[in-house]
């Protein structure tokens, strides 16, 4: 891609003639920003947990969280405003990493000028720290060949291989960025990659600033885990229903979590639950915990839809369409609560700002948490978030009420037993 910056971020004014950032001013040996002095003493810290408790995990590991944390801000920006303790620092991440930090420092400003990496002329910096990293090789070969073959070797193969699928999922449709708070705080803002892009020359501490509002280019998965992107949620889905233990488990947890979303809020009189067909968990357990509310099921597929009515009572209303904020309330008439699913395909984020509903609930990734959150299962990475839409007067004597022994296990009121028997004998 062709970038705004004329200024890569390569840090001129550390190898060469003054250039003008638009990073933070800092004073002392810093350059840019006293938050620089944090990454350099996590470098230190990585070279101290790497001697005291090597492991194939940790170098594999830790070379990849280096590689997209300190190394890549210390090749657009180096830290330091001596060009002596510059060269020093980038061989101390040479031999840190495994390869040499001058070198992967032109591979990577070439992908930002959108230009083809150049073998030759090779620099000087390139056989220096070549050198340094072949030399720590041959000594760890002739020291502790058993750590070198067993533990270093495989887990920096391993490191590669992650900052390779790294890098692959951040330019499967150009760049694209994550935007979750804990990766970004994790990995300083490592998350920003479309603002990185655009601005090369800016300061890790200032990309969320630059936050790109275009949701094409936005994904709720951080770059390693972006495969999962294309895997099945539906799959996932038809093996629960198959499966009488999985369908156990899940219908626990998520009953656990609606009595904790459901315990504050007025009675819902009815709820709309968007792609509710295949596997209707969300129907039977509110059709428990909120007995006299109206449920309506909004499936795209009839196949799904049909499904679901195996499942449930003639008290549920099935509508087939293709459900989005705006036709909402034309395909399902006005909502009390709109529940929204995990494998939802379309605006996830125009159901979070809705305002026709007085509640919307979303199922969504663990780490992603808005209005009020809920865990239901640390082991399948999901949480219901609660949102405000349309505020109407709370009456008090229309809480629900959610008795806390209440489990599909026993036939209480709420659902009737041909309809829990029915879905718990379900082959």
């Amino acid at each position: 891609m062709k970038l705004a910056d004329t200024d890569l971020g390569t840090g001129r004014a550390a190898f060469g003639p003054p250039a003008v950032t638009s990073a933070p001013a800092s004073t002392g040996i810093l350059r840019h920003s006293a938050s620089d002095a944090l990454l350099v003493g996590l470098a230190v810290l990585h070279a101290a947990l790497l001697v005291l408790a090597p492991s194939v995990p940790l170098v594999a590991l830790g070379l990849w969280w280096n590689a997209n944390t300190v190394s890549h801000n210390f090749i657009h920006l180096p830290f330091f405003r001596s060009r002596p303790m510059n060269w020093i620092f980038s061989a101390y991440l040479s031999l840190l990493l495994g390869f040499p930090q001058s070198l992967w420092r032109a591979r990577h400003l070439a992908h930002h000028r959108d230009e083809p990496f150049r073998w030759t002329p090779v620099p000087r910096a390139w056989i220096a720290e070549g050198t340094l990293v072949l030399a720590l090789w041959a000594a760890l070969l002739a020291l502790a060949p058993g750590f070198f073959l067993a533990v270093y070797l495989p887990g920096w193969l391993l490191g590669l291989g992650l900052c390779q699928l790294q890098g692959h999922f951040e330019h499967t449709r150009g760049a694209v960025s994550h935007h979750g708070r804990i990766y970004n705080w994790l990995f300083f803002n490592d998350g920003y990659h479309v603002e990185h892009h655009t601005r090369p020359a800016r300061h890790w501490t200032e990309l969320p600033r630059e936050s790109s509002a275009d949701a094409a280019r936005v994904s709720r998965w951080p770059a390693v885990l972006r495969w999962l992107e294309h895997a099945s949620l539906d799959g996932l889905e038809e093996l629960v229903c198959r499966c009488g233990a999985l369908r156990q488990f899940v219908l626990r947890v998520h009953e656990r979590a609606w009595k904790r979303v459901l315990a504050g809020m007025p009675l819902p009189r009815r709820i709309v639950i968007v792609g509710g067909g295949l596997f209707p968990r969300t129907a039977l357990i509110l059709r428990r915990l909120a007995p006299e509310a109206t449920l309506v099921i909004v499936d795209l597929r009839e196949d799904r839809l049909e499904l679901a009515r195996t499942w449930l009572d003639e008290r549920v209303e099935f509508v087939r369409g293709y459900c989005t904020p705006e036709n909402l309330g034309s395909l399902a008439g006005d909502a009390d609560l709109v529940v929204v699913p995990l494998a939802l395909r379309g605006n996830k984020a125009g159901f979070y700002r809705m305002r026709s509903a007085r509640h919307i609930v979303v199922h969504d990734w663990l780490w992603l948490r808005r209005g009020r959150g809920v865990v239901v299962s640390w082991a399948l990475l999901k949480r219901l978030n609660l949102v405000t839409g349309r505020v109407e007067n709370r009456n008090a004597d229309s809480l629900v009420r959610v008795f806390p022994g209440s489990t599909f296990d026993s036939r209480g009121q709420g659902c009737p037993r041909s309809c829990s028997r029915r879905f718990l004998n379900q082959p």
